[in-house]
This record gives structure tokens, sequence and C-alpha cells, in this order.
């Protein structure tokens, strides 16, 4: 399980094309996707912080946070272009920040409300991919980068 800033360290070209559609929008955007306890998906929109250091989101109590205390394993979709099929996908592990002076510098960058139920998580990078479309799109037309953490089976 590789943290943003390894996985950023090792692929710098692939870390800026994901950063790029991720905060395409100026916030992050993106769809995420966790475990229920039953074991299905389940699939909220979210507002990822992609940070030199780290990969974090915002969750507040709802179920998709229960899931990621229960179960850590995530995958993130960045939100479509408007023009275009290009597409960041992002999986790995979630993991809850706890230390306070970290969850304090990120609250006031991204101007989180304290007042709402919230915790700050970092999410590990083991599978990254960015597919760009050409002009008329279709499956030839795609360009694809995958890349996986090594230590991860």
């Amino acid at each position: 399980m590789a943290t943003w800033a390894q996985f950023s360290a090792d692929q710098p070209r692939l870390a800026a094309a994901i950063r790029e559609l991720v905060h395409q929008y100026g916030m992050g955007l993106g769809y995420l996707a966790t475990v229920r306890a039953d074991g299905g998906p389940r699939v909220h929109p979210v507002s990822p912080v992609i940070m030199d250091d780290g990969l974090y989101c915002f969750i507040i109590d709802s179920p998709k946070r229960r899931d990621l205390d229960r179960d850590g394993r995530y995958a993130l979709h960045a939100f479509p272009p408007e023009e275009n099929d290009d597409e960041a996908y992002i999986a790995g592990h979630a993991t809850r920040v706890t230390d306070q002076a970290r969850v304090d510098r990120l609250a006031q960058a991204y101007r989180a409300e304290y007042r709402l139920n919230w915790r700050l998580y970092e999410f590990s990078v083991d599978v990254a991919m960015v597919a760009r479309r050409a002009e008329g799109g279709g499956p030839a037309a795609t360009a694809t980068e995958i890349w996986r953490d090594a230590d991860v089976d």
C-alpha cells in the first residue's frame, strides 16, 4: 500500500493526470465506492483532496463512513469531464487520520465546517489508472496508463 506521496514520486506524470481530472472543477469531485457490510458495493459522490503529502477525504457520519471504518477498501473515480470521456481511477485502503495537527491543517485549507460530524480519511494507492480518449472516441482511440503497487497482491 503506497501513500499518495510515494505513488506520485514513483509516477509523477500519472499522479499529475489524476490530480488534474479529480480537481478539474477546482474542488475535488469524484465517486467513492465502499464495501457494504453484506459485501455489496456502495457508491457516493465525494470531494476528495489531493495534496502533495496525501489523498484525503472528509466523510460525514453516513453509511459510507461506517463502511470505511469497518472495511477500509475503496475505489475512487473522478467526476467525468463535460467535453470528453477521460477518466481517473484509484483504489486502495482508507484509514482515519487521528493526527489533530494534520486534521486542522486540511480543515483550514479546505474550509471544512467543524460543526458537521465529519472525520478525515487518508487513502492509500494500490492501483491508479488514467484513460484518455481522442476526438471521436471509440475503444481504438483510448490511451490507458495503469500503475499497481508492487507490494499489493
